[in-house]
C-alpha cells in the first residue's frame, strides 16, 4: 500500500528492480486517507505491468532493459478513473496538445488531448487546488501557476514537471490567479483574505531543480469578500477583479492603482474577462446575467440574460465576436455580442460546470465541473456550412434525376429517390399519378423495396394525405397497397408504428363514412329519375316487373271506380245541402276533375 513496484524473478525470488519514488499521487504526511496500489497484473504478450491504486487510477509500466541487463519499469500511461469535482482548467502549451485540470486534490492532473490519458501529476501544493493558469515563456517553454487552499502559489515548468517557484504571503486560499498575457514576466493571485498580489517571475530560470521564493510587487486590499476571479487586460496595464461582494475592480498595473468599480450585479461575482479587441470587461455572477462593461466609465453596455441558475464561467471566442458561458443549471450556452442572442445552448453536463478553458489558436473550448466529467468542443461552423453545401449539391444533382425518372415514366425509381430526398409532395404526385393510371402492381413493385424505416417515413406521410379529403383517395389507396403486401406482424414490428395507425383510424372512419352518405343519397337520384321516366330501367328489371305492372293497372283502374263513386256519394250530399256560392262549388269542381286524374303505367 506505500505506492511502489518491485519486480521478482519468479525462480529465483530475486529481485530485479524497486522503484524508488512512487507514481502515486501522494497529499501530504499529514494525510490520513489510504494511498497507494490495491492490485497489480502482469498483462500478457510483454505488453508490461498493470497497477491500480486506491484513488481510481490504472498505472501502465513498460519493462524496459536497463544497463549491464538490469531491467527497468517505465511509466507509460495513466488512466483517471475519477476525477471528483473539476474547479479549474487550461490549455498547455504553444500547440494547446495538453489539458490541466485542477480537480478536488492537492495535484494537477495533465492531459494528452489525443489520448485522453493522464500524462503526468504536477504533486506539490498540500491542500486542494483552486485555480490555475497556463502560458508560454519568452523563452517558448509551457508554464503553469497554481493557486491552492493552503495559502500558496507555485509557479511549474510542465516541460520537466518541476515546481520552479513559491509564493507565500496570503492569510488565505488562493482563489484566482492570472498570467502576463503579453510581456509573461509576472502573474497576479487574488485570495479569500481579500487581496490581490503581482508576483514577478524575472530571473527565475525555467530548468532550475529547486524551487526559489517569489517575491511580491505589489500588494491592494482590493474587495469586502472573497476574490474569485482575474483577468489581465492584453497590453498588461490592466488587471480586472470580480469579488463575492456584487463588485468588480479594475486596477492599473503594476502599481494596482484603482481605475474604476464597475457595480450593478445583485450577486457575487464569479469571472471577469477583458475584450481581446474592446475596452470593455464580461463579468458573470450569481444574479443568473451576464454583465458588459465599459472600461472608461464602468458603465454597464449591453446585459445577457438566459441562464436559469448562477452563471460561473464567461470567455471571449471569435476575436470578440462571441463569447461563451457556464453556470449552475450544467448549461453551456454561445452568445452573439452584436445581437444580445443566445445562439445555441448545450446540455452535457448534469452538474454544475465550474471550469471552463478557452483554445486561442485552435478556437476548441473544455469545460468540466461537479459532475467529474470533460467535454472538448470544436468549433464546426466550417464543417457544418461545408457539409450543408455537399448536402445541396448532392440533392440538386439527384432532384435531376428524379425529373428523369419521371419523363422517363420510372415510376419505381422515381419513388425510391423520392423517399431519399425526403419530398412528400413529389410523392404524393408520383402515386396519385400511378392511381389514375391503376398502376397497382408498379406500387407493388415499388412498396416491395422499401425498408422498415421506409416505410415508416411512408406511414407519416399517409397520416398526413389522409386528414385532407382532397388528399384521402390517394392515401387509402396505398395503404391498401401496404396491407396487401406487408403481412400485419411484419408491420407491427417497426417502431412507433402504433402511434401512426393511431392517427389513421379516425380519419379514415370520417371518410368511409362520407362516402357511405353520398353513395345512399345517389339511390334517391336514381329513383327520382326512374319516376320521371328519364332514364330507361334495366331490361331484367322490366321482365320482373311485368306483373306489377299489371297490378298497378288494374289498382288504378279499382281507385277509378272507387273515386266515382265517391264522386256520386258527393253530389247525393249537396242536393241535401243550402246552395253556395258559385265560386265555392267551381273550386270542388275543380278539385274533383284533379282527383279523377288516373295512375300513368310505365311504358314497356
Amino acid at each position: 500500500m506505500d505506492g511502489h513496484c518491485l519486480l521478482l524473478e519468479e525462480i529465483s525470488a530475486v529481485c530485479l528492480y524497486e522503484q524508488k519514488s512512487s507514481d502515486v499521487t501522494v497529499s501530504s504526511d499529514t494525510d490520513d486517507s489510504p494511498r497507494g496500489f490495491t492490485a497489480a497484473v502482469i498483462l500478457p504478450l510483454d505488453q508490461g505491468l498493470l497497477c491500480v491504486t486506491v484513488d481510481h487510477q490504472f498505472l501502465f509500466y513498460s519493462l524496459v532493459v536497463h544497463l549491464e541487463e538490469k531491467f527497468k519499469l517505465m511509466l507509460s500511461k495513466r488512466l483517471v478513473g475519477y476525477n471528483e469535482e473539476i474547479l479549474d482548467m487550461r490549455f498547455l502549451g504553444e500547440e494547446e496538445k495538453f489539458l490541466a485540470v485542477a480537480t478536488n486534490l492537492e495535484q494537477v492532473q495533465v492531459y494528452d488531448l489525443e489520448s485522453m490519458s493522464c500524462s503526468y501529476v504536477l504533486a506539490g501544493h498540500t491542500e486542494i487546488v483552486l485555480c490555475l493558469d497556463t502560458c508560454v515563456s519568452s523563452s517558448g517553454r509551457p508554464l503553469l501557476v497554481t493557486g491552492s487552499k493552503d495559502n500558496s502559489v507555485r509557479l511549474w515548468n510542465s516541460e520537466s514537471i518541476n515546481c520552479i517557484g513559491v509564493g507565500m504571503g496570503h492569510m488565505g486560499g488562493v482563489g484566482a490567479v492570472a498570467f502576463s498575457k503579453k510581456w509573461k514576466n509576472f502573474f497576479v493571485s487574488g485570495s479569500s483574505d481579500r487581496t490581490i498580489k503581482v508576483w514577478s517571475i524575472d530571473g527565475i530560470s525555467d530548468d532550475a531543480d529547486q524551487p526559489i521564493n517569489l517575491k511580491a510587487k505589489a500588494v491592494v486590499a482590493a474587495h469586502d469578500k472573497d476574490i474569485n476571479s482575474l483577468a489581465i487586460a492584453p497590453n498588461d496595464t490592466l488587471v480586472c477583479s470580480g469579488s463575492q461582494d456584487r463588485t468588480a475592480c479594475v486596477w492599473r498595473l503594476p502599481d494596482l492603482v484603482s481605475v474604476v468599480v464597475l457595480k450593478g450585479h445583485k450577486r457575487g461575482i464569479w469571472s471577469v474577462e477583458f475584450s481581446p479587441v474592446d475596452q470593455c470587461v464580461i463579468t458573470a455572477s450569481g444574479d443568473k446575467t451576464i454583465k458588459m462593461w465599459a472600461i472608461a466609465n464602468g458603465s454597464c453596455l449591453k446585459t445577457f440574460e438566459g441562464h436559469t441558475s448562477s452563471v460561473l464561467r464567461a470567455s471571449f471566442l471569435t476575436r470578440g465576436t462571441q463569447f461563451v458561458s457556464c453556470g449552475a443549471d450544467g448549461l453551456v450556452k454561445l452568445w452573439t455580442v452584436k445581437t444580445n442572442e443566445c445562439i445555441a445552448t448545450y446540455d452535457q453536463h448534469e452538474d454544475k460546470v465550474w471550469a471552463l478553458a478557452i483554445g486561442r489558436k485552435t478556437e476548441m473550448f473544455a469545460t468540466g465541473g461537479g459532475d467529474a466529467v470533460v467535454n472538448l468542443w470544436y468549433d464546426s461552423t466550417a464543417s457544418d456550412k461545408a457539409e450543408a453545401f455537399r448536402k445541396e449539391e448532392e440533392g440538386v444533382l439527384r432532384g435531376q434525376e428524379l425529373e428523369n425518372a419521371v419523363l422517363d415514366a420510372d415510376y419505381n425509381k422515381a419513388i425510391q429517390i423520392a423517399f431519399e430526398l425526403h419530398r412528400p409532395h413529389k410523392l404524393f404526385e408520383l402515386f396519385a399519378e400511378l392511381c389514375r393510371k391503376d398502376g397497382g402492381n408498379q406500387i407493388e413493385t415499388a412498396l416491395r423495396a422499401l425498408g422498415k424505416e421506409e416505410i415508416h417515413l411512408l406511414f407519416e406521410y399517409i397520416r398526413e394525405w389522409n386528414t385532407k379529403p382532397k388528399f384521402c383517395h390517394v392515401a387509402q389507396y396505398v395503404l391498401f397497397g401496404v396491407f396487401n403486401i406487408f403481412p400485419p406482424t411484419e408491420i407491427l414490428e417497426i417502431r412507433g408504428i402504433g402511434e401512426l395507425l393511431e392517427g389513421l383510424i379516425p380519419y379514415s372512419q370520417r371518410h368511409f363514412s362520407r362516402i357511405d352518405r353520398l353513395v345512399r343519397s345517389t339511390f334517391l337520384l336514381d329513383y327520382t329519375l326512374h319516376g320521371m321516366s328519364v332514364i330507361e330501367p334495366d331490361t331484367n328489371a322490366t321482365e320482373m316487373n311485368d306483373a306489377d305492372n299489371k297490378l298497378l293497372v288494374e289498382k288504378g283502374d279499382q281507385e277509378q271506380e272507387l273515386t266515382s263513386e265517391m264522386l256520386k256519394e258527393k253530389a247525393l250530399s249537396k242536393k241535401r245541402k243550402p246552395n253556395k256560392s258559385k265560386d265555392t262549388s267551381r273550386k270542388k269542381v275543380k278539385g274533383a276533375a284533379y282527383t279523377s286524374l288516373a295512375p300513368i303505367p310505365l311504358k314497356v
